[in-house]
């Protein structure tokens, strides 16, 4: 009798091992605000230890990896925790802080003068840095623009969404002015576009194009949110992928590294235009790994960046993780339009390009089925007309970017012009404006106060990761046999 041949050993191919561990990195950061976890950070030095005398890329080595990068997670979350604590002590009393505004000052409904305040330094009662940002409204200032350095006088108190704590009715004193080249132009820019179009057009294009949405008319915010259209004057990964590819057009054959430092330039220029939020962190770092990828004739997997750029975020602020709603949507909208929606064209349009319209319309619904149970979660509301909003407006988002752009350019180097020049920017930002105002005027097509328990969003996401599954581990006989071809003409 024949003796059974042993089964080799399973093996995790290198992207494999660093997708798990970078996902076990974020679940680390996630548990570790938990209290009681504090010991499992010693995991990051006993888990090398199960690497003694194991073959290279097997079942132990991606278990230690993520075991210990989920070591490494609780101790990197449990030192960010004491920090934030340090909050605690300060709600509901007066304090001094010192900080630097991430933004252009606007009013609000109480005439206050509002911002975000990063950087901060407590002051009064004592000397002590502070983690996070603080949303501010007070008085004491006709304007405060991004980079400036402010002090603030008043009662600190908790808050809900990105930002650790707020101060209401403050005196707000501007220290010193940081304004930077980069400020200057957008500050001009933004006065060319308000000069060349009226509003709300003027507002709305530079939400568009910059994703500034202090200046929208609070009425015109309410329709996009209405009818499902809000992302579009959020600027993300979406934005930054219309640019990269303009960039790239530009570029066209030169060499690697003259299109690699241009997407760079692009990339950093975008990022310190439009802020720093976890969207657009989310972005550019997806799109700086994938274009070093691309540089050294390597590619990446959509979840292999997907969880890189998790565990790079959550690294620099932990706060993301812990409950900024902002870097959650993003990162399920990622999976909707990078994961789920080509598996789905793959499965009913096989090797075929689907029609412009038609990508949109499964891109959006994707997105949708991705971030609804989360919004469901945490806002109780829902839009029943996005998809039909998505198809009417979103096809236009590139050419209203740069209709906009060449509309600001006029207002800031030819105002004699700039409404004649501005004509067709005017022209599809209205219509995107109006096919909005329509669409939100549609009766009980928007509904809230919907009660989503946190057990239902969790089976929900279940049923979206079975999906992902089925269509990832079946995809139809057509694409296999495109696979195999496209693996065959990459070996010759």
């Amino acid at each position: 009798m024949k003796s059974m041949k042993r089964l080799p050993p399973y093996r995790f191919r290198r992207p494999a091992i660093i997708a798990f561990a970078c996902a076990a990195f974020v679940i680390g950061i996630f548990v570790a605000q938990k209290p009681g976890t504090w010991w499992l950070w010693w995991l990051m030095f006993l888990a090398p230890l199960g690497l003694v005398r194991c073959s290279a890329q097997n079942v132990r080595v991606l278990l230690c990896a993520a075991l210990c990068c989920f070591g490494f997670g609780i101790w990197r979350g449990h030192s960010y925790q004491r920090q934030v604590l340090a909050y605690e002590v300060l709600f509901k009393q007066k304090v001094v802080l010192v900080g630097m505004s991430l933004g252009d000052a606007t009013y609000d409904e109480h005439k206050q003068l509002t911002t975000t305040v990063g950087h901060v330094r407590l002051v009064s009662p004592r000397a002590q840095p502070l983690v996070g940002t603080i949303s501010v409204g007070g008085f004491g200032t006709n304007a405060i623009f991004r980079g400036d350095e402010v002090r603030l006088y008043g009662s600190l108190y908790p808050t809900l969404g990105g930002n650790q704590a707020r101060m209401s009715f403050a005196a707000i004193t501007v220290l010193s002015h940081h304004d930077s080249w980069l400020d200057t132009v957008r500050r001009k820019f933004a006065a060319g576009v308000m000069s060349a179009l009226p509003e709300p057009a003027a507002s709305f294009g530079l939400g568009v194009l910059i994703g500034q949405r202090s200046t929208l008319p609070a009425d015109v915010a309410t329709q996009l949110t209405h009818v499902g259209l809000v992302h579009v004057i959020a600027v993300s990964g979406y934005n930054l992928t219309i640019i990269l590819q303009a960039a790239r057009r530009l570029v066209g054959k030169r060499s690697k590294f003259q299109a690699t430092v241009l997407f760079g330039v692009f990339i950093g220029l975008f990022v310190v235009l439009t802020g720093s939020s976890p969207s657009i962190v989310r972005a550019a770092i997806v799109s700086l790994v994938g274009i070093v990828a691309w540089y050294y004739g390597r590619t990446f997997k959509p979840v292999t960046l997907l969880l890189l750029a998790a565990a790079i975020t959550a690294f620099v602020n932990p706060l993301y993780v812990w409950g900024n709603v902002s870097w959650y949507l993003s990162f399920l909208a990622f999976v909707g339009v990078m994961l789920l929606a080509p598996l789905v064209s793959r499965r009913l349009f096989r090797s075929r390009n689907p029609h412009i319209l038609v990508a949109i319309l499964f891109e959006s619904l994707c997105a949708e089925i991705c971030t609804l149970p989360y919004v469901l979660y945490i806002f109780g509301q829902m839009s029943l007309i996005s998809l039909l909003a998505n198809v009417l407006v979103v096809a236009l988002v590139p050419l209203a970017m740069l209709l906009a752009l060449v509309a600001g350019l006029a207002g800031m180097w030819l105002p004699n012009f700039a409404g004649l020049v501005a004509l067709p920017a005017r022209y599809v930002l209205t219509y995107m404006l109006d096919a909005a105002r329509v669409l939100s005027q549609i009766p009980h097509t928007f509904i809230e106060h919907i009660g989503f328990p946190l057990w239902q969003m969790i089976a929900a996401y279940g049923v979206v990761g079975l999906l992902l599954g089925v269509l990832w581990r079946h995809p139809p006989k057509s694409a296999i046999i495109t696979d195999k071809i496209a693996e065959k003409t990459e070996g010759t």
